[in-house]
Formats: C-alpha cells, sequence, structure tokens
C-alpha cells in the first residue's frame, strides 16, 4: 500500500508540473499583455514598460518559467487586474464559498446516486419513478434546469431564496469561510437555517447530473456483483438481503463508482461557474467571469492552476480510497 501511495503521490506532483508548464505557456500565446491589463488601456508605453519590466516579462523564457514555478509553489499567482489585489488573495476568499457550494451538491449527488443504483439494481418499488425524475431533471442543461427552479420555487412560490449566500448583512465571516459552520461557531441558528435555504436551489441543480453518473455506475456494478457465486453463497447461508448487500454487494461494487464520482468533481467545478452567475453566488465562477470580461489573464490562470490541483488532488484521494475499498486495486498497481 505504501508503495502504490508513493507511486500515486509522484504521479500527482509529476501532472501538477506539467498543468504549471501549460499554464506558462498558453500565457505566452495569449494575446493579453499581463503588463497591459496590470496598468490599464490608456497607460503610457513607459508605464506598460514599466510594468513589464516589474512582472519580469523581460527577461529570457527559461528565466521567466523559473520564477514562475518558484512563485505559484509559494502560492505567489500575481496581481488581479480587477480588484488590484494579490489573486491567491483573492481566491482565499471567493475559494470557501464555491466548496461549500460543490461539497454540498457532491454529497447529495452520492446519496442520490447511492439511492438510484441500489434501487434500481434491486428493483424496489417507485424504482422507475425516481430514475425518471432524476434523469428527467439531468437531461436538461444546467442553466435551464436553475432557471426553471427559480420561477417554480422562488417568483411562483416564494418559499425559496434565488441569490446569494445569505439575506443577514451581518452574517459571520468566521475562520472557515463555510457560512454553514462559522454561523454554528457563532451560535446564530437563524443566519444557519438561512443559509441552508440559500444553498438549496443551487445544491439540488448541481447535484443532478453527477447523481445520475454515480447511479449507472453503481447500478451496473452491483448487478454484476449480485450474479457473482460469493453472495448466492452469502444468501445461502441464511444471511437477510440487506446484511447481503452491506457486507459483500456495495462493497465490492463501489471502486468503479468511486472512479465514476472522481470524474464527477472536475464536471461541478465547470458547471458551477454557470450556476454562480444565474444565483449571484459569491464564490469563484463569479470571480471568473468578472476576470474574462476584463481579460486578466493572471487571475485566469491562478484560478486554473487552483481548480487543476484541486481536480488532480481529489482524483489522489479517490485512487487511495479505492485502494482500501477493493485491496486488489492496489496489488494491481504494484
Amino acid at each position: 500500500m505504501l508503495t502504490v501511495i508513493a507511486r500515486r503521490a509522484g504521479g500527482t506532483v509529476l501532472v501538477l508540473l506539467a498543468l504549471v508548464a501549460v499554464v506558462f505557456v498558453l500565457r505566452q500565446v495569449s494575446p493579453v499583455d499581463p503588463a497591459r491589463a496590470v496598468v490599464g488601456d490608456r497607460a503610457s508605453a513607459e508605464v506598460v514598460e514599466r510594468a513589464r519590466d516589474d512582472l519580469g516579462l523581460d527577461r529570457p523564457l527559461p528565466v521567466q518559467y523559473v520564477e514562475y514555478v518558484e512563485r505559484a509553489a509559494t502560492g505567489d499567482l500575481g496581481q488581479s487586474a480587477v480588484t488590484r489585489r494579490p489573486v491567491s488573495s483573492d481566491i482565499g476568499e471567493f475559494l470557501p464559498a464555491t466548496a461549500e457550494l460543490i461539497i454540498c451538491a457532491f454529497a447529495l449527488a452520492v446519496l442520490l446516486g447511492v439511492l438510484l443504483g441500489t434501487a434500481t439494481a434491486l428493483r424496489w418499488p417507485g424504482s422507475g419513478a425516481l430514475r425518471l425524475v432524476l434523469i428527467g431533471g439531468s437531461s436538461m442543461p444546467i442553466f435551464l434546469a436553475a432557471l426553471l427552479a427559480i420561477l417554480v420555487f422562488y417568483k411562483e412560490f416564494g418559499i425559496l431564496p434565488a441569490r446569494g449566500r445569505s439575506s443577514y448583512a451581518d452574517a459571520p465571516d468566521g475562520p472557515t469561510g463555510f457560512l454553514l459552520v462559522d454561523s454554528v461557531l457563532a451560535g446564530r441558528p437563524s443566519v444557519f437555517l438561512d443559509a441552508v435555504e440559500h444553498l438549496i436551489l443551487p445544491v439540488v441543480c448541481l447535484s443532478l447530473v453527477p447523481a445520475v453518473a454515480i447511479g449507472r455506475a453503481l447500478r451496473s456494478s452491483l448487478q454484476h456483483t449480485l450474479r457473482s457465486d460469493f453472495v448466492r453463497t452469502a444468501r445461502v447461508k441464511g444471511l437477510t438481503e440487506l446484511r447481503v448487500l452491506g457486507r459483500h454487494a456495495l462493497r465490492n461494487s463501489v471502486s468503479s463508482t468511486l472512479s465514476i464520482a472522481g470524474m464527477q468533481v472536475a464536471a461541478m467545478f465547470g458547471a458551477d461557474i454557470v450556476l454562480e452567475l444565474i444565483f449571484a453566488w459569491p464564490g469563484i465562477g463569479l470571480y471568473t467571469a468578472q476576470a474574462v470580461k476584463a481579460g486578466d489573464y493572471t487571475t485566469i490562470a491562478g484560478i486554473t492552476l487552483i481548480l487543476g490541483a484541486i481536480y488532480v488532488l481529489t482524483n489522489f484521494l479517490v485512487d487511495l480510497a479505492q485502494a482500501i475499498a477493493d485491496p486488489r486495486t492496489s496489488e494491481t498497481a504494484a
């Protein structure tokens, strides 16, 4: 197991270095001048040239690349042309809101996916209706699902909010940046309940597609596992269907499902940008949209590195979870 962890950790580091190299190359071929983006379109040529010197853009490319890697490794992602602040500081401010949204959506997607996969594989009563609802919801583009949710639950019935993270102007800005956690730490249950209400619509919209993908993968794997000899033996021994499912079938079916779940994380980050614009969610998606509109490549590159690192590390954790759930995976990798 330690050998597998070491190999996959080494592979993760190589992928991260490759990601930094790709972002650096894209910066060189981009038509956007980072110096011009920092000082503004109306700045004189002398001011732009001074900015290029300050940013190190007049140095040889190998020197620029080494310096870029060193800065990225220490968390220095440059200065945003939109906010005039360090990109790393901006990401640290906006990322918790996005992380809270995606974590809640992913947890709901896993719950719905396991329910969908188990119910359809075992043909529980009502599984067909559940499958129809989830597949119908996931078949719509996410922006359409979000707009319909706002029209129905906000405009028509007025039971759920459709903008922002909280209705409280004095919502606690605690140490975690997660409003659900910070409101509990501050002892403000009303803020917690309000934050939950604001999360419901975006979380449900963001979780539908991953839930169906996870459910389909689990269903296929479960159907194969339930026909296995060891499951038949467990049933012959008199184990209840629930114990057979929990102790034998699910554990031996979860490996491929974990792989699909890990892939959905990247898809959720992509969909999150559109969703944050629709729900005015103050996270990385909204920050990215502002950077794209302003042509702020430094910010876009910083966001790309951070989100890429999150995705790579997520896949590393998925690999570890697969090895723990199914030791045969680690034996094969070794």
